[in-house]
């Protein structure tokens, strides 16, 4: 006697080749898909190594918002035949019916091995979990050559969305919520940011990147030091810092009113490069500890910075080499020369970068 997985699926062609879409319980995919052990050999595998610091991130999406989640499909072949019965002989229902896959079959995922793993994991934490289904495309095992094909197709042509357009989609995200209400009630960042990209194009009319202010209104309320999410009075004092930065920065005001373009800008100056605003992050997070009251005065010297790349007091900070960098410590020594630019006291932490710096470190 034969025993049978069985499952409701629909019938398709790719490439020629039969392939059957299923939906299955959760708490049968740990026990029904096998994963390519990552002790064979890569030549021998026909997926990459499990990442195992991933799977706890997809986990705990899957835990903590399971009436919420959205899950793609899993890719699997069957390493022998699997017989499709259709409901009927002509019609539409000729591509719909039960799938019966062999229970003593191989059945290896090509596209989807951490999102299993995390299912299992997952269905430990909340059973319940165990009772959803996830969908399933099945292909016939033609042999390593073929999984190992399927998986490079399956991968070559996946593109990981910008931050930006994650940012502006993503409304579980307590940093991309902030980040809307900034693009929302800044009138320069309303007029002048690239919500889809997180880099800006050589001929693009817009100055900042959404993922660009994200990271520097993140700084700027110190949102990654503290457990608790910004006050809605946080929120708007933070409207209220980057609408006085812009009032203070005239190149800014220009490109507003297209007296210039931001092109340029970004061509000849500092100030038009996510470096800077995030560098500003840090110093507004310093005024507004520091100066409650006044911080807003502080700020009137930023008219007063000369922001040209030509200047020599830019490079091994936001300039190496010519070119701009926001990497952490770029970001941290832009920082020091405004503080310094502004008359503000460095810190013992800052003051140990800026050595470093001037010891060539």
């Amino acid at each position: 006697m034969n025993f049978n997985h069985s499952f409701p699926a629909v019938r398709g062609v790719q490439a020629g080749r039969p392939c059957y879409i299923a939906m299955c319980p959760m708490r049968i995919i740990p026990k029904l898909f096998k994963f390519d052990e990552e002790e064979v050999p890569p030549e021998l595998r026909a997926q990459r190594q499990l990442n195992t610091s991933r799977i706890p991130e997809i986990a705990n999406y899957l835990i903590n918002h399971a009436k919420d989640y959205t899950l793609s499909s899993l890719t699997a072949s069957i390493d022998r035949f699997a017989c499709f019965t259709p409901f009927s002989d002509t019609g539409p229902g000729q591509s719909m019916g039960i799938l019966d896959i062999p229970m003593d079959a191989q059945i290896l995922i090509n596209d989807g091995q951490h999102r299993r793993a995390a299912i299992e994991k997952a269905i430990i934490e909340n059973p319940e979990l165990g009772h959803e289904n996830i969908s399933v495309l099945f292909f016939i095992d033609e042999g390593l050559a073929r999984s190992q094909q399927m998986f490079a197709d399956l991968n070559k042509h996946a593109v990981r969305p910008s931050d930006s357009i994650s940012t502006l989609y993503d409304l579980r995200d307590e940093a991309a919520t902030i980040a809307r209400h900034m693009h929302k009630n800044v009138r320069i960042f309303t007029r002048l940011t690239e919500l889809e990209r997180s880099s800006i194009s050589n001929r693009s009319t817009k100055l900042f990147t959404l993922s660009a202010i994200k990271n520097a209104t993140k700084v700027l309320l110190g949102m990654g030091t503290r457990p608790h999410a910004p006050s809605p009075e946080e929120r708007e004092v933070a409207v209220s810092f980057w609408n006085s930065v812009a009032v203070n920065i005239p190149d800014w005001q220009h490109a507003l009113s297209r007296k210039v373009a931001a092109a340029e800008l970004r061509e000849q100056y500092i100030h038009a490069h996510a470096v800077m605003l995030q560098a500003m992050g840090h110093v507004g997070n310093y005024l507004i500890a520091n100066y409650p009251n006044n911080w807003q005065e502080k700020l009137s010297k930023l008219g007063e910075i000369d922001w040209a790349r030509a200047n020599q007091e830019w490079d091994n900070r936001a300039l190496v080499h010519g070119r701009i960098s926001k990497a952490r410590s770029n970001v941290a020594l832009t920082a020091n020369l405004i503080k310094q630019k502004l008359d503000l006291p460095l810190t013992p932490s800052e003051q140990e970068i800026e050595e470093k710096m001037t010891n060539g470190l």
